[in-house]
C-alpha cells in the first residue's frame, strides 16, 4: 500500500506539536486558523495514518549521563528477535535493522556506568550468533533531541512558529538533579507527552499545582522536552540513511555544525570510534541520497571517508511499537 498523503494542514499540525507537544487543541486551532474540532480530528487521523505520538523525552546529558550508539553484527536468524528485545528495553531510544538484515543498531542511554557495563560487557556478549559489537559514546550533539526534524519542514510560517515556540529561561550550568517524584512524572510523560495534569496528579499522588510546577521546572532545566514520533513515508521520505564520517579533528566542529543546518539531517553528533561524526538523514529516494552525498557531504572540508548504511526496518523510534517488529523473543534483557 502507498503511504497516505499529508496535506498542508497535517504538516502544520505535526510541526506545531514539535514546537509545543502539550499545546491544547484550542491554542493550536487559533494559531493554525481552523476550528478546535478540525485539529482534534486531524490529530486522531494522524495517529492512525502516520503513527503520530507525542512523547516526553529526557535529555540524559542534562542529568550528567552519556548516550551511546551500539552496532551489533549477527547471523540473519538472530537479527529480528535481537532488535525486538533491544527495543523493549527502557534504556534504548532507537533500534533498526541495517546492512542486509545482518546488523542491528541501537541508541542507548544507560542510567549509570554499572548499567552500561552490564549491557555492553555482559548481556550482549553472551547472546548466541552475535559476531561483533562496537559501542560509540556520543561526545557532542549538533542536532537532535529537543531540535526535531519536523522543524525543518517549514510548514508553519515564521509568525505561526513564533506563536507556538516555548520560551524558557536559560538552563542552569552543570548537571541537574531529579528526585523520585520527578522520575515518576518523566516516566508517565514518556508514555504520552499529552497526559492531562489531572491524570498526572492521580498517577503520582501529587497535587495538580505541584505537578504543574515540577513539569515547568523540568522543562526550564532542559531535562524534559517533547518530541514527535511519526512515520517518514507520508512526508515523502523514502530512505533513512545512517552516515559514519571520518573527519579531520580540526574540521570536526565545522562539519558538525554544517550537518546540523542540512534539511536532510535529523540527528548529528560527534562520537568515539574510527568514525568521529555520525548523522541520520532522510531522503526522497536513491537519487536524492546520491546527490546529498556527492554535493553536500562531498563539499565539506576535512572529510576523509564516509560509510553509508540504509535503515531496512525501524523497530523503535522513540518508544517501542510492537507492530514495527516481527521478532518477539530475544535475550537482551
Amino acid at each position: 500500500m502507498n503511504p497516505p498523503t499529508l496535506d498542508a494542514l497535517d504538516l502544520k499540525l505535526l510541526q506545531a506539536l514539535q514546537l509545543d507537544g502539550r499545546a491544547p487543541f484550542n491554542r493550536l486551532a487559533r494559531v493554525l486558523g481552523v476550528s478546535d474540532q478540525t485539529v482534534a480530528r486531524r490529530f486522531r487521523r494522524l495517529r492512525t495514518t502516520a503513527g503520530l505520538r507525542v512523547l516526553g523525552m529526557t535529555d540524559e546529558v542534562r542529568l550528567g549521563r552519556s548516550n551511546w550508539i551500539v552496532r551489533l553484527s549477527c547471523t540473519p536468524d538472530v537479527a529480528d528477535p535481537l532488535a525486538a528485545a533491544l527495543a523493549r528495553r527502557p534504556d534504548t531510544m532507537y533500534v533498526a535493522l541495517i546492512s542486509g538484515g545482518t546488523e542491528v543498531m541501537c541508541a542507548m542511554r544507560p542510567r549509570s556506568r554499572r548499567e552500561r557495563d552490564e549491557l555492553l560487557l555482559g548481556h550482549l556478549r553472551r547472546i548466541p550468533r552475535v559476531t561483533s559489537i562496537s559501542a560509540h559514546c556520543l561526545l557532542h550533539s549538533f542536532y537532535g533531541g529537543p531540535l526535531g526534524w519536523l522543524s525543518k519542514t517549514d510548514a508553519l510560517t515564521p509568525d505561526e512558529a513564533a506563536a507556538l515556540r516555548r520560551v524558557h529561561p536559560e538552563a542552569p550550568a552543570g548537571p541537574v538533579t531529579v528526585d523520585a517524584d520527578d522520575e515518576r512524572l518523566l516516566a508517565l510523560l514518556h508514555e504520552d507527552g499529552r497526559t492531562p495534569l489531572t491524570a498526572l496528579q492521580t498517577a503520582t499522588g501529587l497535587t495538580e499545582s505541584v505537578v504543574a510546577r515540577r513539569l515547568e521546572r523540568l522543562l526550564a532545566d532542559g531535562v524534559l522536552y517533547f518530541d514527535v514520533q511519526h512515520d517518514v513515508e507520508p512526508l515523502g521520505q523514502e530512505i533513512e540513511a545512517l552516515l559514519w564520517l571520518t573527519v579531520e579533528p580540526a574540521a570536526l566542529a565545522a562539519a558538525g555544525h554544517a550537518l546540523a543546518a542540512h534539511p536532510e539531517v535529523r540527528f548529528a553528533a560527534a562520537t568515539t570510534g574510527r568514525a568521529n561524526l555520525f548523522a541520520a538523514t532522510l531522503h526522497t529516494g536513491p537519487g536524492a541520497l546520491y546527490a546529498y552525498l556527492s554535493e553536500r557531504i562531498g563539499a565539506l572540508e576535512g572529510i576523509r571517508s564516509v560509510e553509508t548504511l540504509l535503515t531496512l526496518r525501524q523497530v523503535k523510534q522513540l518508544a517501542y511499537d510492537r507492530s514495527r517488529s516481527r521478532g518477539e523473543r530475544g535475550t537482551a534483557h
